[in-house]
């Protein structure tokens, strides 16, 4: 699931290089963490969030396939 969030974040920003996604086990929960660099902010939550609501939409019906639960958040 991370290198699938990695390939799609670093396709939308401009700085490639500064894309930094890390899984969290907690609890039974697996946490998707995405740090871009400032600028970048903006391409990957979208418009009104509309790019991140889509992400987090990925990411859990790959959980529901898996039987397990994904979280993404986007970190500053």
């Amino acid at each position: 699931m991370r290198d699938t969030i990695e390939m799609v974040v670093k396709a939308l920003v401009d700085d490639a290089d500064a894309v930094d996604v890390r899984e969290v086990q907690r609890e039974g929960t697996t946490r998707i963490e995405v740090r871009v660099a400032q600028p970048d902010m903006g391409k990957v939550i979208g418009k009104q969030g509309r790019t991140v609501r889509a992400l987090r939409s990925l990411v859990y019906a790959a959980g529901v396939k898996q039987h397990r639960r994904y979280v993404l958040d986007v970190v500053e």
